[in-house]
């Protein structure tokens, strides 16, 4: 599993990290961004930094709220995992338990004869 992991890696995270250098460098003139949708040249509600920050944030910031969405929606499932994995150590005692209280049967011989 860990060779797969590897070549996951080498084909897949190495060329996106790549591409985001690619654009980053292609990106660095400095841009403005207005928060005030009335005044646009309120330099008070603006932050002026890169493209590529702006572009780079807009991607951290989308994966984390899909991340938190997901985690958000699968709270069924993680709940009903607990409940069933409460219910599985319960039987799991119960069987414990009820080989404990049985005495070992000792098979007494043949119980029809052979013919």
């Amino acid at each position: 599993m860990t060779r797969l992991k590897k070549i996951v890696t080498l084909v897949i995270l190495v060329p996106l990290g790549i591409l985001l250098i690619v654009l980053s460098v292609a990106n660095r003139q400095s841009v403005t961004l207005a928060l005030n949708p009335f005044r646009p040249a309120d330099s008070v509600l603006s932050l002026t930094a890169p493209f590529f920050l702006f572009l780079l944030l807009s991607l951290i910031l989308g994966m984390l709220i899909g991340s938190i969405g997901t985690w958000w929606t699968q709270g069924r499932y993680r709940k009903q995992a607990r409940i069933e994995a409460r219910e599985a150590i319960k039987w799991q005692t119960e069987a414990d338990r009820q080989k404990a209280q049985t005495p070992a049967v000792v098979p007494a011989g043949p119980a029809l004869p052979r013919s």
